[in-house]
């Protein structure tokens, strides 16, 4: 239910100025209709999530529209339980389904603005993009048509490979970063 989201976003608690304002602008966006349709030409809710392994690999996708390195995540399609939609994104662009949720609740919130594109008739609009840590035990993926490749990769890696421009990707690599050094102290 939208409510539940909302409850999510309310407890979420950002990272930096940049995600405190993006928090902002999501909860304002949800208090509107149709938050989680395409179809909303405003902006609608995506959300994703990173998935990494238990020893501190991270499963980037080569996102074949775009040519860019991003963690996995798409378009909600209507459903309004943001953490379900996430992980069906990743099954559907990598095959893998033994998924847990390491953080809980939502691990990064991003707005992102999106270009037109008159091959689809979109016209500019927001990706209110909520975003999941996930582990999964298996190194096992198979590749969608939506991606070039899938790629297992060290943290440093990683941030190699995201496109410098790609804020919440970053910020999610420097979260988990955190997250892990803080473990191992």
């Amino acid at each position: 239910m939208k409510e539940d989201v909302i409850n999510s976003v309310e407890a979420f608690i950002p990272y930096n100025e940049r995600e405190a304002q993006d928090k902002e602008k999501t909860l304002e966006f949800l208090k509107g209709d149709n938050c989680f349709v395409r179809e909303n030409l405003i902006g609608h809710v995506t959300s994703g999530a990173l998935v990494v392994s238990s020893d501190n690999m991270v499963l980037l996708n080569h996102h074949k529209k775009t040519g860019m390195w991003f963690q996995f995540g798409g378009h909600c399609d209507g459903d309004s339980d943001t953490l379900r939609s996430a992980l069906r994104e990743v099954y559907e662009e990598s095959g893998l389904t033994n998924l847990t949720l390491l953080v809980d609740g939502i691990f990064n919130i991003d707005v992102q603005e999106i270009d037109d594109c008159p091959k689809k008739n979109e016209p500019e609009h927001l990706h209110y993009d909520l975003n999941y840590l996930v582990l999964t035990t298996s190194k096992e993926f198979v590749s969608s048509n939506e991606s070039l490749e899938l790629k297992w990769c060290t943290l440093s890696e990683a941030k190699e490979l995201v496109s410098k421009d790609d804020i919440g990707t970053l910020r999610m690599l420097e979260k988990y970063e955190k997250l892990i050094n803080g473990l191992k102290s």
